[in-house]
């Protein structure tokens, strides 16, 4: 399996570089994300784990979590008591590649977008969460992943000095599924940077527009 998995990325870059129709940067992607993927089910197949088993690890984690209802949106309270979220099993935490998290939590979105959302929130500092949206395949083996809200991009300073150059990350998730993500300062209320995302067939989170000052 790992000699085809090299062959097929040999072939994807020759393709890439001139042999044949060049490939466009969103085709080249979406193929090395298809070998990312398979790598994925490689390893997880050597660990035991058949994905095509009624008793998928990665599809009975995924069906006991709380759905969570959309819209949402950031709030101090959401990000900081995490209301419906579920423990992370050690098991999990190792299929997600989840790294130095101690108590990582999750909520699924309601399927309705051809693809399988939900949100882990990882205690990347001690008692403090960062949120991800991850998209999910068929095999629920992670797609992509898009950071909603980020503890560490916070300056210490900034937590005491709530002047007008603080900045507040805030995030959105319609029930068209358009992912929204700003910074905007705390006192001005005036917005520093602005994306959109959306699903898209690839079941990546595609950026639709973004604005910065």
């Amino acid at each position: 399996m790992r000699q085809i998995v090299g062959l097929m990325m040999a072939v994807l870059l020759l393709a890439a570089c001139g042999g044949g129709r060049r490939l466009s940067p969103e085709e080249l992607q979406h193929k090395l994300d298809s070998v990312k993927a398979l790598e994925i089910k490689e390893r997880l197949a050597l660990q035991g784990v058949n994905l095509e088993a009624s008793d998928n690890p990665l599809k009975l984690f995924y069906d006991s979590l709380e759905i969570q209802s959309l819209p949402i949106s950031y709030n101090e309270d959401y990000v900081n008591f995490l209301p419906a979220f579920k423990d992370v099993t050690p098991e999990i935490v190792s299929y997600m590649e989840l790294i130095e998290c101690k108590h990582p939590k999750a909520v699924a979105l309601p399927e309705s977008v051809g693809a399988r959302l939900m949100i882990m929130a990882a205690d990347e500092t001690d008692g403090h969460y960062s949120l991800w949206l991850y998209s999910l395949d068929d095999d629920y083996v992670p797609v992509d992943k898009l950071c909603l809200y980020a503890v560490d991009d916070m300056d210490p300073e900034d937590v005491v000095d709530f002047g007008e150059e603080q900045f507040v990350q805030y995030f959105s998730i319609t029930s068209d599924y358009e992912i929204r993500l700003m910074d905007y300062t705390k006192k001005q209320y005036r917005a520093r940077l602005e994306e959109v995302y959306h699903v898209d067939e690839s079941r990546r989170f595609a950026l639709a527009s973004s604005r910065a000052e």
